[in-house]
């Protein structure tokens, strides 16, 4: 079964996320467990936690298909010392807020190393802070989302992501999340049927879908290789439709949170039934050229 929601706002509290996740005809969801671009924030209310969990079960939403991001300042490969430590504070206390409303997931970007230090010194750094994080709560998953190499960001390839997992002592507790963007945009050609067999013959190689936790899919304004991390509506940038038709009929990618953050979200209800759509496409009938983008106005 295919579960297939979007990052919902938190506007008014964390418990809006379900219902606004309702709304759009979602059957998971992704959200924030607070303000994204601050440091510091209240601790979350006992009332807003059990109103969370009650709306959750209301909707009929299970932890596992939910995936919370945490916050966008939080960078786990931190070369500086001191700066690292509060870096994995708070990874921990993110890792905290999910336990608190009954979440399994955290959903995360690996890091950077700002130039400071080698990418193998960073991918060190990042896994001793999901050791030290995981040591000090229980039952959430640390999961790491492929990064598309922008800047000092690692996570960009297989290997990567594989060596910070090599390097995290419990591995039940830690998994992966595949961004489309950044998957082509760090130079994997998901837009076509060979490269779409030949990446994920290399993401089991190199790390197994046991493993795989969820996906956020997002068609990309940039290009393959590009290393450019810019998001773009379903079938308008240079992935086209093809990989999310793929997606949707492959039982690889059932029962994990498949997550749109697309830049447009008025047309996430759309977006939403057309990839359940494509669930009776006939898989001979996909083009292995389709990765070109439709005309302006038009959704595929």
């Amino acid at each position: 079964m295919k579960i297939v929601g979007a990052h919902v706002s938190i506007a008014g509290g964390v418990s809006k996320a379900p219902e606004n996740a309702a709304e759009i005809g979602a059957k998971g969801f992704a959200m924030f467990t607070k303000n994204q671009r601050q440091w510091k924030v209240p601790p979350l209310a006992g009332d807003e936690i059990k109103a969370f969990k009650d709306n959750c079960a209301g909707y009929g939403y299970l932890p596992e298909y939910i995936l919370p991001h945490d916050s966008y300042l939080i960078n786990l490969g931190q070369p500086d010392d001191a700066k690292h430590r509060a870096a994995t504070d708070a990874f921990i206390d993110e890792m905290v807020r999910c336990q608190q409303l009954g979440l399994v997931l955290l959903n995360f970007h690996p890091g950077s190393h700002l130039g400071e230090i080698s990418e193998t010194e960073c991918m060190e750094r990042i896994a001793a802070a999901i050791n030290r994080a995981l040591a000090e709560t229980d039952s959430v998953t640390a999961v790491i989302e492929n990064t598309a190499g922008q800047g000092s960001n690692v996570g960009y390839t297989f290997e990567q992501i594989a060596a910070i997992i090599a390097g995290v002592k419990d591995k039940k507790r830690v998994g992966v999340c595949i961004d489309t963007c950044h998957t082509f945009a760090a130079g994997y050609d998901i837009s076509t049927d060979d490269g779409f067999d030949w990446t994920f013959s290399l993401f089991e190689r190199h790390i197994g879908f046991k493993y795989l936790r969820g996906m956020h899919m997002n068609d990309a304004k940039s290009t393959l290789g590009s290393r450019v991390d810019r998001h773009e509506n379903l079938g308008r940038g240079n992935l086209g439709g093809n990989v999310f038709r793929r997606i949707m009929l492959d039982p690889r990618f059932d029962g994990i949170p498949l997550i749109l953050e697309t830049i447009d979200p008025s047309l996430w209800p759309e977006e939403i039934a057309w990839l359940y759509s494509q669930q009776s496409a006939n898989p001979k009938q996909l083009s292995k050229t389709s990765s070109k983008p439709p005309p302006d106005g038009e959704l595929f």
